[in-house]
C-alpha cells in the first residue's frame, strides 16, 4: 500500500484562520482591496477613488467610493433601474444598460464637482482616453473596482467603464477586454464596429431577428415583454442613443411621481404628510375628550 501523507492533521486545524465574513460571503476581495485604497503617505488624507461595479440579476451599481479611517465613502452613485427615466425600460442588466448607467455616473460626478470635461460625444466604440487640460482643472480620476468578478472579455463591467469614460472621467484602461477584441500572438487586436454594437444594443437586435426567423415560439417567450411594449430588432439602437443624449443633457432627472424606486410604480403621486415636531403634551383630560369624540363619531358612521 503506498503511503499517503495526512496533509489536514493536527496542526493544519489548531493554525486555520477562517477568512473575513464579507470574504466568505463572496462579496468583498481584501487582497484587491488593500491595493487599490493604499495611499502614499506624502498624500496625507487625499482621498483614493474607486469606480465600484456590481452586477445582479435585476440590476447594474456603478458608484465612486473613498476609503475612509472607519468605512467607505459614496460620493455618487447610479443605478440601472434609472435608465427608465431616460427611455431605457426593457434589458436593464444587458452590456448597452452597463455602458448608460456608467455613463450616467460620470455626468453627475462632472456636474456635482463643475468640471468641464464632456467626454465623447459621439461614441464609436474605439479605445479614446480622456485628454488633460493643462490650463484648467485635471478630470476626476477613479480606479475600476471589480470586487471578485471574473473580467473576461466582452464582460458588462467593461461596458461600465466604457460608459464612465466617455462620460469624462479618467478611469486607467486599455482596449484589451472589450467586446470584439481578438488577440494574434501577444497583439491585441480591437474591433471599434463590434464594440460600438454591443454599446447601442444591436447583438440584442440581431438576436431577435434571428429568434424570428428559426424559432418563433421561443421569440415569443423570451421578447414577450419587448413584444408587449412595441419594441422590435430595429428600433434598440435609437432607444439607446436617444438615451444617451437625455443623459447628456440632464444626468440629474428627477423621480417621476408614479415612480417607486426599484422596478417598482404607484398607482398615483405620492402623498406626503406634514409632521409637526415639538407639540405640547396633551394633558390627560384631552386626550379622553378626544377619545370620546372619536368613539362619538363612529357611532354616527355606524347609523
Amino acid at each position: 500500500m503506498a503511503y499517503i501523507k495526512v496533509v489536514k492533521n493536527k496542526a493544519y486545524f489548531k493554525r486555520f484562520q477562517v477568512k473575513f465574513r464579507r470574504r466568505r460571503e463572496c462579496k468583498t476581495d481584501y487582497y484587491a482591496r488593500q491595493r487599490l485604497i493604499t495611499q502614499d503617505k506624502n498624500k496625507y488624507k487625499t482621498p483614493k477613488y474607486r469606480f465600484v461595479v456590481r452586477v445582479s440579476n435585476k440590476d447594474i451599481t456603478t458608484q465612486i467610493v473613498s476609503a475612509d479611517l472607519t468605512h467607505d465613502v459614496v460620493v455618487a452613485s447610479a443605478y440601472a433601474h434609472e435608465l427608465k427615466r431616460y427611455g431605457i425600460t426593457l434589458g436593464l442588466t444587458n452590456y448597452a444598460a452597463a455602458y448608460a448607467t456608467g455613463l450616467l455616473l460620470a455626468r453627475r460626478v462632472n456636474a456635482k464637482y463643475g468640471l468641464a470635461y464632456e467626454g465623447i460625444l459621439e461614441t464609436d466604440g474605439s479605445y479614446e482616453p480622456i485628454e488633460h487640460d493643462e490650463e484648467g482643472a485635471a478630470p476626476f480620476k477613479a480606479l475600476l473596482d471589480v470586487g471578485l468578478r471574473r473580467t473576461v472579455t466582452g464582460c458588462r463591467l467593461f461596458g461600465a467603464l466604457k460608459g464612465c469614460s466617455d462620460g469624462g472621467l479618467e478611469v486607467p484602461h486599455n482596449d484589451r477586454r472589450f467586446p470584439g477584441t481578438t488577440k494574434d500572438g501577444k497583439d491585441y487586436i480591437s474591433d471599434p464596429e463590434k464594440h460600438r454594437e454591443y454599446i447601442t444594443g444591436q447583438h440584442v437586435g440581431d438576436y431577435m431577428t434571428h429568434l424570428q426567423e428559426e424559432d418563433e415560439e421561443a421569440y415569443k417567450v423570451q421578447f414577450g415583454r419587448y413584444i408587449a411594449a412595441g419594441i422590435g430588432p430595429d428600433d434598440l439602437e435609437d432607444i439607446y442613443v436617444n438615451a444617451h443624449a437625455a443623459i447628456r443633457a440632464d444626468p440629474n432627472k428627477a423621480r417621476g411621481d408614479t415612480e417607486l424606486g426599484r422596478h417598482g410604480t404607484r398607482s398615483g403621486p405620492k402623498v406626503t404628510t406634514k409632521v409637526a415636531y415639538n407639540q405640547k403634551k396633551l394633558t390627560l383630560a384631552q386626550r379622553k375628550e378626544a377619545v370620546k369624540a372619536k368613539i362619538a363619531a363612529m357611532q354616527e358612521s355606524e347609523e
